[in-house]
């Protein structure tokens, strides 16, 4: 079909989103034309402000639109528990869940050597320097289950032995290869209070 060039381009730029075909990305389109001019104006604005504000945590990594995260400085929650996820998006399943207390660190990203991603390239340092800040901590491991998120997972178990560390991971109920972001609340839920030790 032929687009205007406008409508054409709209509609090429929601298909870039996760999930969105062609028939999606047509109708989101002609729906964004339906709506007021006002509303349109606030959309594109959103969009724009939350590209230039969020930027990561200083201490986790999570997105943030300040300098440290509101989970981060939070501090009824248990700064000594901090739960490792490969992306702020998993940050956000947990969040949803609503029964962890702990913090977060993101590591926006997983070792891949493969893929030329080396622990230097992911957000390990930061992770080591924090935890060497803390009495005997908790690091739950919850990483997805493939060759890049067991390898990872191994790296952090090797950094930490012999360091009074705590080291336990989510239970595997979980599939393999499943995302941490795309798990209902429940089973999320269940994994983490069913955590293994695993040092």
């Amino acid at each position: 079909m032929a687009y205007p060039t406008s409508l054409a381009d709209l509609i090429n730029y929601f298909r870039k989103l996760p999930g969105i075909g062609e028939k999606s990305a047509e109708r989101m389109a002609l729906s964004l034309l339906e709506l007021p001019e006002e509303d349109v104006s606030k959309f594109a604005s959103a969009m724009v402000e939350s590209k230039e504000k969020l930027h990561q945590c200083k201490v986790c990594g999570h997105i943030t639109d300040k300098e440290v995260c509101d989970i981060c400085s939070n501090e009824e929650r248990n700064q000594n528990v901090i739960c490792i996820l490969e992306d702020y998006k998993s940050v956000f399943a947990f969040e949803k869940a609503g029964n962890y207390n702990g913090v977060y660190h993101v590591l926006n990203g997983l070792i891949s050597p493969i893929d030329d991603v080396n622990p230097e390239d992911i957000n390990i340092a930061s992770l080591v320097s924090r935890v060497e800040s803390l009495d005997n901590p908790e690091l739950i491991i919850a990483l997805k289950s493939t060759i890049e998120g067991e390898t990872t997972t191994l790296y952090l178990k090797k950094i930490f032995e012999g360091k009074n560390v705590t080291i336990s991971r989510l239970s595997y109920g979980i599939p393999m290869g499943t995302e941490i972001d795309y798990l209902d609340e429940i089973t999320l839920d269940r994994a983490l209070s069913d955590r293994k030790k695993i040092s």
